[in-house]
This record gives structure tokens, sequence and C-alpha cells, in this order.
């Protein structure tokens, strides 16, 4: 008997220890909108405002941030961000069907749901997953004293020339210090995320936030400046790992929850 329960426990304590330094980490989807007009800005923002996040919270999502690229950004007026962090994979799919039978939700995004063929609310809605850094696990809200309507979040996209060398890059982040010194100089990175599926692979994507525009250029100019990162980028072991970047300076809507 007293073999068998040593046995047990060595067992059990072999699990715990198994189980330590893993760190669980957050899923994301990303919504992107694109649209040609301002009649079709309109409906989304008000599908998204009045039917979408409230469906969302009562499905569980307490948090999910909504963006558009600020006035002189090339993309304004054609794009509507939506940042849905998870928890895990099986959330994807529990809290679409949840949403698709919210009475309130078919209700009160009517307008959106029923729209013609030919009078339809936006051109296109892609679809992005990923997966949260190691050294960023979890996504994070900051919290400005400026409007909104001041703030910016900055969502950038590294596509990498392949598989091994965007490893590099996410390598770069993670155990190279690119994430330490972005913490350090205050960027409050609401997320970094290896795209697991999406239209454009291999593909790491993150964004950053500020109180205002003099905030956003002050903080790049103190990043280009840093020792960290004049040291870092030279590195020979992270020559060539980004082929192509895309970058959006956005604002929160008003009805954003980041």
């Amino acid at each position: 008997m007293k073999s068998k329960k040593a046995l047990f426990g060595f067992m059990l304590l072999t699990i715990l220890f198994s189980s330590v330094g893993t760190i669980a980490r957050d899923y994301y989807q990303i919504k992107v909108y694109t649209l040609e007009n301002k009649a079709q800005e309109n409906m989304v923002d008000a599908y998204l405002k009045d039917a979408y996040l409230p469906a969302l919270h009562r499905a569980g999502i307490k948090t999910v941030g909504v963006f558009k690229p600020v006035e002189e950004d090339p993309a304004v007026g054609t794009k509507i961000f939506v940042f849905i962090p998870l928890k895990n994979l099986g959330q994807l799919e529990t809290v679409e069907d949840k949403v698709i039978k919210d009475k309130e939700y078919l209700k009160n995004g009517q307008a959106y749901l029923d729209a013609k063929h030919d009078n339809p609310p936006y051109v296109r809605i892609e679809s992005i997953l990923l997966r949260a850094f190691e050294k960023q696990p979890e996504f994070f809200v900051p919290k400005y004293d400026t409007p909104k309507s001041d703030q910016i979040f900055e969502l950038r996209s590294y596509q990498g020339p392949t598989e091994k060398l965007w490893r590099q890059k996410v390598h770069m982040f993670n155990e190279g210090g690119e994430c330490a010194l972005f913490k350090k100089l205050a960027f409050n990175a609401v997320f970094y995320g290896e795209v697991l599926s999406g239209s454009a692979m291999p593909n790491l994507m993150y964004m950053t936030s500020f109180s205002d525009r003099k905030s956003n250029k002050e903080h790049w100019d103190a990043f280009r400046d840093h020792p960290d990162w004049n040291a870092l980028k030279d590195k020979p072991e992270y020559a060539n790992t980004v082929s192509h970047i895309d970058k959006w300076l956005c604002h929160p809507t008003a009805y954003s929850d980041i």
C-alpha cells in the first residue's frame, strides 16, 4: 500500500513540475472591415456599437478594441479594425455560436444583417487569428487622460520572407529583447502576436499605444536612438527577417473598450 501511495505521489509531483514554466497565452482575432464609402462606414459603426460589441460582452468577451486610421493615414475611411481577445481557440467557435443566437443582437443589428446584395455594408471582411508572444502572453489595456480622438494606437504587421526567417524575427522580439525595450520605453503595447491564419503569411502583428501624436513621435525617436536597439538590429542572426511592413496609425472609436 505504501509503495502505491509513494508511486502516486511521485506521479503527481512529476505532473506538477512538468507544468512549471508553462505560461498560458492569449489568442486574438482581428477583423478588418474594408469600406468604400461613408455610408458603409456609418452602417458598420452602428452595427459594431449597438449590436456586435454588446453581444460579445454578453458572450463573455468583456474587452473589445475598435480602431480607425487617423485623418492623415492613406487608409482613412476605408478600414475598421476590431480586436477580439480570446483565452483559448475554443472560444472562437463558442462565442460566435452565442452571438448568432442572441435575440438582442439580431434585433439591434438588423439593418446590417439584412442588408441587400446590391447595397452591402462593406466591401470585404478579413479575419486574422493570432497567438500572443511569450514575453507578453496577455493583452494590455492602456489608460490615458487624453480624449480618444487624440489617442494613437499603432498597428504594425511584419511579414517574413520565409518561415525560418520569420521565426527569427519573433525570436528577436522575445529572447532578443525588442519587447523588453518597448516596455522600457513605455510604448504601452496592447499585444504582440504570431499570425496563425491570415491572408499574408508568415507574419507577426503588434499594437503600441500613445496619448497623442506628439507622444507617438517622441517614443519612436527615442527607440531609434536607443543603444539597445542599435546593437540589436545589427546582429547578423536577425538580418533580412522582414520582407514587408504595413502600419496604420489609428484612433480608438468612441465605443471601443480599449
